[in-house]
């Protein structure tokens, strides 16, 4: 048999035992996701029996995402960092546009950027009155606090 006939043979093998693989882990996922969805209704049930009157639509799905230009915890003091920096009133979106380019990012990825946002608001919003203000407005345009 040539040389190149076998290694033909053993990258079809290989792919189809990496196709079996990924469709065995589908199956499981599948699996995970009924026995969680159980779990929920559980939750959802015993909340009702706390307070029948409970709207279980005002949860919030959470997710986990990673940032990947801070580590946990140090968003805020970079946030705080870039609006000493500009000296003046700063919307959310443009201390994010300030933060990934201290990063030495160029084009970031949309979904980092919304992460990130999020992340940068909700420390913001937390602080409202601390350590920084809003000023009301419609964004939201955030200082120091003096």
């Amino acid at each position: 048999m040539p040389t190149s006939k076998i290694a033909t043979h053993q990258a079809k093998y290989t792919l189809e035992q990496l196709h079996a693989e990924l469709a065995g882990k589908i199956l499981d996922n599948a699996k995970e996701a009924i026995r969680l969805r159980e779990s929920m209704k559980h939750v959802e049930a015993v909340l009702k029996l706390l307070d029948p009157e409970y709207s279980l639509s005002r949860i919030a799905l959470r997710r986990k995402e990673k940032n990947r230009f801070f580590k946990r915890g140090t968003i805020f003091r970079h946030a705080m960092e870039e609006m000493r920096r500009a000296g003046k009133p700063l919307k959310c979106r443009e201390i994010v546009d300030r933060l990934i380019a201290s990063q030495g990012v160029t084009k970031p990825k949309l979904a980092d950027v919304r992460t990130l946002v999020g992340a940068v608001q909700s420390s913001l919003r937390n602080n409202d009155g601390k350590t920084v203000m809003s000023d009301g407005g419609h964004p939201l345009r955030w200082t120091l606090k003096a």
